[in-house]
């Protein structure tokens, strides 16, 4: 007898990926030979690579306690039987398929498929083959210049500020513009999630010659011969350009710490002042690309600082219950505010449209589809930012998490 293993409710290997928040899975009988009832009990468990530390549990329905094994009886015909996996809060993956699960009729295993707890992690602790994939990825988005990544850049300019800055979409636009990239690296390389800075603590593997660059004394970032950032160009121009005003093997000083950018206020129209206070403190706290917006987006690093930017207004979200648009407290406005910072807005570039108030152009197309989850789909509004971890609507889940952040 055979079965067949549906990650995310897909057969393909790029579906093969799970966070905290739960995926929903399948199972199937492929080949009944040697099997003489309609039903066939089966045990679902899983096995870590044996250098990873990864690790799954199991639940049969939308909700109740999830195992780390499940029964399931499953019809011999070939019908399948839902089943969710969600990665164990802690012990996420550092590799591609370096989780195995096992459906095992008694003691026989009659199937499997490897997977990986993908997760966006501190980028001070990477390993050295996560830091070595992730710069590697961006390096081929950008691809000297002629890549993909050109049209991010091309999205954070001072034409297009008024569609993601001054305003409740801040948040919001920013988190669909680092799930759009995050999708196209993982498009090159499907092991990579976008770290984050923490930029209220010492964060000195960034600033290495392997990882992120150093500066030298005119802020020209220098790297390792070995780091295809080596080869970074945008706008034309061969480099980064980045001048810390801080010893970077310390933190920035001047920036609210997490439990006071956390403490900021239980409405959203309090908390999104983290724009200015530790967002914009973290840009300003280096001279060069980075410290301003026409050209923030031209480094890297930028996208990192924003990663904890959203980590922080997930981490708020759950603190005081703010994933329900409906809820007034989740997000400030519903028709007040400019365009694109309304709830049910489309959000700008991703809905085409150009012409004022719109920027004149929209680089880079629709939003990046995922083989794991459907949202927020092509043309995403405001509103489907917010529930990311699908906790109002399971459908609504992006197919992100933080390594520090729960999905419970």
């Amino acid at each position: 007898m055979k079965v067949e293993l549906q990650i995310n409710n897909s057969t393909s290997t790029r579906a093969r990926f799970v966070s905290w928040t739960p995926s929903p899975c399948r199972i199937r009988v492929t080949d009944p030979t040697g099997v003489l009832t309609p039903l066939v009990p089966i045990t679902l468990s899983f096995t870590p690579a044996a250098s990873s530390t990864a690790a799954v549990v199991f639940r049969k329905g939308t909700t109740g306690l999830f195992s780390n094994t499940l029964s399931l009886s499953v019809p011999t015909s070939g019908t399948s039987v839902p089943f969710f996996i969600a990665g164990k809060f802690g012990s996420p993956s550092t590799s591609n398929a370096d989780i195995r699960i096992d459906a095992k009729m008694l003691t026989t295993t009659v199937g499997s498929v490897k997977i990986m707890v993908r997760v966006r992690k501190n980028a001070n602790n990477l390993t050295t083959g996560e830091r070595d994939r992730l710069v590697a990825a961006f390096a081929k988005l950008n691809n000297q210049g002629a890549g993909r990544f050109a049209d991010f850049r091309d999205m954070h300019t001072n034409v297009s500020s008024p569609q993601a800055h001054g305003a409740p979409g801040f948040l919001p636009w920013h988190r669909a513009y680092l799930l759009d990239l995050e999708r196209e690296l993982q498009n090159i390389d499907p092991s990579v999630a976008l770290p984050y800075w923490r930029f209220d603590q010492a964060a000195p593997n960034i600033f290495t010659l392997d990882y992120f660059g150093v500066s030298n004394a005119v802020g020209t970032v220098q790297f390792s011969a070995s780091n295809p950032l080596q080869f970074w160009i945008t706008d034309g121009v061969p480099g980064i350009n980045r001048r810390p005003f801080f010893p970077t093997a310390s933190a920035p000083p001047g920036l609210l710490t997490e439990a006071q950018t956390l403490a900021l206020g239980a409405a959203f129209q309090q908390f999104r002042s983290l724009e200015g206070n530790p967002h914009g403190s973290a840009h300003v706290s280096f001279g060069g690309f980075i410290s301003s917006i026409p050209t923030a987006a031209r480094d890297p690093l930028f996208f990192l600082l924003h990663c904890n930017v959203d980590r922080l207004w997930a981490k708020w979200q759950r603190l005081n219950s703010r994933f329900d648009p409906a809820v007034a407290a989740s997000y400030f406005g519903s028709g007040s505010n400019p365009i694109g910072h309304n709830l049910p807005d489309t959000m700008w570039p991703w809905n085409g449209i150009t012409g004022p108030p719109r920027p004149p152009t929209a680089p880079g197309g629709s939003m990046a589809p995922s083989a794991c989850v459907s949202a927020p789909g092509a043309t995403p509004q405001v509103k489907d930012s917010l529930d990311y971890q699908g906790r109002i609507a399971a459908p609504s889940r992006l197919g992100f998490d933080y390594d520090d952040v729960p999905a419970a």
